[in-house]
């Protein structure tokens, strides 16, 4: 299949596009830094989901808009208003099969930077919206929401023993997720997937279930 996927440079994004490239799919990778993987089946744009020019790419059938910053001053433009750029240029069409965004468990928590938990909760609402209207198409849409992930983005926490401590504390799994496991999520979601749409998966390791009893 043709899967577009966005922010595909680092991190969750190229763990997505290393996992369908795996799995025998052509891949187009949008992102404003240059290509991070040498692959036949991968192409590379590089170019901001918000304002740079995006490419005419016929025929997509899996979108995973994953493109993100965070406490960036431009959070709602890359992360939501960006997603709403690339999805109403490429998913409204007869070839698609699936849509899926990149949230946050901050989308449900409000735990983050304010305009990176506004953002992300937009996307989730605008994920139905699209569910709504792609569904004429036969295809789904779905978001994801990481709480946790070891990515570079996050290395001032991963790095710092102090806070490290006290983040595997609000946790029932005392761990992050890595890369890869949400790389499997979207694949299922995406591939695998035929009847769920219109819904928001949480992996977090327990961090939203998280209750302290005293008594």
């Amino acid at each position: 299949m043709k899967v577009l996927v966005t922010g595909s440079s680092r991190g969750i994004g190229k763990a997505i596009v290393e996992k369908f490239l795996a799995c025998g799919h052509d891949v187009i990778g949008i992102d404003v830094l240059p290509a991070s993987i040498e692959n036949p089946w991968y192409s590379h744009v590089t170019t901001d989901v918000f304002s740079g020019e995006l490419p005419e790419i016929r025929d997509v059938e899996i979108l995973v808009n994953n493109a993100g910053v965070q406490n960036s001053g431009k959070d709602i433009d890359i992360n939501l208003k960006g997603s709403i750029r690339v999805s109403e240029k490429y998913a409204f069409q007869e070839k698609i099969r699936s849509v899926l965004f990149i949230a946050s468990a901050s989308a449900r928590t409000g735990a983050e930077f304010p305009e990176y938990a506004a953002s992300k909760g937009g996307m989730v609402a605008y994920m139905k919206n699209v569910a709504l209207r792609i569904a004429k198409y036969g295809a789904t849409a779905n978001s994801l929401s990481p709480g946790g992930v070891r990515t570079a983005l996050n290395e001032r926490v991963m790095n710092d023993s102090a806070l490290w401590e006290k983040i595997m504390q609000e946790t029932l799994l005392p761990k992050w997720a890595e890369p890869e496991e949400i790389a499997e999520w979207a694949y299922f979601i995406t591939v695998i997937n035929r009847s769920m749409t219109a819904q928001d998966i949480l992996v977090d390791n327990g961090e939203d279930a998280k209750a302290n009893f005293v008594w």
